[in-house]
């Protein structure tokens, strides 16, 4: 109850008069609101512990909302903040009779005795405020529903980006003193020195990348670029053929470019070693139906799953992931390529915006899921504009600039490998005189957690498959054409073996 009727009456004339009973009033509090902009101008430490979770829109009152914007301003500014300065912060900004100052901002701090209480408020309005955007998007998309005009499927992509952006920009992870962290440090050091190999992280099943990588490691976001047909995709199923068939690691593969039947008879490809014309085509040799046979149980029974949504949203990507990762204890996310994806929903000013989004919110999965997250990506044109002196092998090794349509990714990314084939530049020999037909150097340009080096892979196109440089084909091409199959001296003879693809 009012304690006069004056106050009463104010208050009455101040506050629209709204029947309840035909619908909510947004949720709002307020009591809170005055409370914490009372403390916030009788403590000069408040503001630090609430800057993070308030700002002017997160108050529902308009009034509010100029009386924090002038406190921020005092702030940002360094200089004092009590009720008189923000009494003439407001004169400054012109907002002043509009809040009813000074006689409102006195009230304001006369009403709290102490800001203790100042964190858990700012927390409850900034759930509010959470809560009032949520009913606006929600309001927004289903006025649009009832349109029968409307397209849906745009529909359904706008309403995932928004509730994205909604939780992109309210997810916040508070500091952590350091003990537990040096903890975990140590258990994974002592976890490593009992490794022969000092592997670390999800093997690539490539001993050279291994050496420098450890590993994919948890929590990074890996970028795979590289020219068209130089192979990125091919070297993409390869690593997780490795991955998932020889290590039996879980994987996700996202496809973008291809279907998932596409996707697949690359990798059996890969697998059978047999040439992808001969899987198009149905004519296979008698050797090559039974090396089919023989091979694609270990196929069938790998952990790989595989998504072929077209124009994958970061938003879905997301949901999916998290899915995966708790029902299938996924391991590694791959995804084929980062240019392909859109971040619904969100209005950009550019391409190279959204890309930038795209970027960070694959690394925000990466750290949130506590997994790799290897994207594909592609060159710009610069590459083959390059010219160089002599054999031009260098003028040709792809850079970080030259990363298409966003800086951003380079910035985000743990690792950077570039796929580069300077045989297709008609590049036979490297500055030392070695032989690279045939081969594939994977450039490590970036490494956030080790140190940088170039791997060289041998490559075989017509079975989308890399491997390491020492070990031998299990299928030598006679000259009648008819076929050899052959085993190495490796335990395994799919273990680590692989092609690049032409494609």
């Amino acid at each position: 109850m009012p304690k006069t009727t004056s106050t009463y009456k104010s208050r009455k004339q101040a506050t629209p008069q709204i029947d309840t009973s035909l619908g909510h009033l947004p949720p709002q509090s307020i009591e809170v609101e005055k409370r914490v902009l009372g403390a916030l101008m009788i403590d000069v430490d408040a503001f630090t512990i609430v800057s993070e979770l308030l700002h002017p829109e997160t108050f529902y009152d308009p009034k509010h909302q100029k009386i924090f914007h002038a406190i921020q301003q005092l702030n940002i500014k360094e200089l004092p903040v009590d009720f008189i300065s923000v009494i003439e912060q407001l004169k400054q900004e012109g907002t002043h009779d509009e809040v009813g100052a000074p006689s409102y901002i006195i009230e304001l701090t006369d009403s709290v005795a102490s800001s203790a209480n100042i964190e858990y408020h700012a927390r409850v309005l900034a759930q509010k405020f959470v809560a009032r955007q949520l009913i606006s998007y929600a309001s927004t998309i289903e006025g649009k529903a009832f349109d029968e005009s409307s397209d849906i499927d745009a529909l359904m992509q706008e309403a995932e980006g928004k509730l994205f952006e909604l939780s992109q920009k309210n997810m916040r992870q508070d500091y952590t003193q350091i003990q537990p962290v040096v903890l975990q440090a140590k258990e994974l050091l002592l976890k490593a020195s009992q490794n022969d190999g000092g592997m670390t992280g999800v093997p690539t099943g490539y001993y050279k990348l291994d050496e420098i990588t450890s590993g994919w490691q948890a929590s990074d976001l890996v970028i795979i670029a590289g020219r068209p047909a130089m192979g990125k995709t091919s070297f993409a199923l390869s690593l997780a053929r490795n991955i998932s068939v020889d290590y039996g690691e879980p994987i996700a593969f996202f496809s973008l470019e291809m279907n998932n039947v596409q996707l697949v008879n690359r990798l059996i490809s890969n697998v059978c070693e047999i040439s992808g014309t001969k899987i198009l085509s149905g004519k296979l040799s008698d050797e090559e139906w039974k090396r089919f046979d023989n091979r694609i149980p270990k196929l069938l029974n790998a952990p790989i799953y595989v998504d072929d949504t077209p124009g994958l949203s970061v938003f879905e990507l997301r949901t999916k992931a998290r899915r995966l990762v708790r029902e299938k204890g996924v391991k590694v996310i791959m995804i084929d390529y980062l240019q392909l994806m859109s971040a619904s929903g969100m209005n950009f000013n550019s391409r190279q915006e959204e890309v930038s989004m795209i970027s960070r919110s694959l690394k925000g999965l990466a750290k949130e899921l506590d997994i790799p997250v290897l994207a594909l990506s592609q060159l710009s044109r610069d590459v083959e504009k390059r010219a160089g002196a002599g054999n031009g092998t260098d003028s040709k090794i792809p850079q970080l600039s030259d990363l298409r349509e966003s800086g951003a990714i380079e910035q985000d990314a743990d690792m950077v490998l570039f796929v580069h084939r300077p045989e297709y530049y008609r590049i036979f020999n490297d500055e030392n005189g070695n032989d690279l037909r045939g081969m594939a150097q994977i450039i490590i340009a970036k490494h956030r957690k080790g140190s940088t080096g170039n791997v060289l892979l041998n490559f075989r196109g017509e079975f989308t498959r890399f491997a390491n440089p020492d070990e031998a084909s299990n299928y030598i091409p006679p000259a009648d054409g008819g076929g050899e199959f052959r085993t190495t001296s490796f335990q395994d003879p799919f273990v680590q073996s692989g092609d690049v693809s032409p494609f």
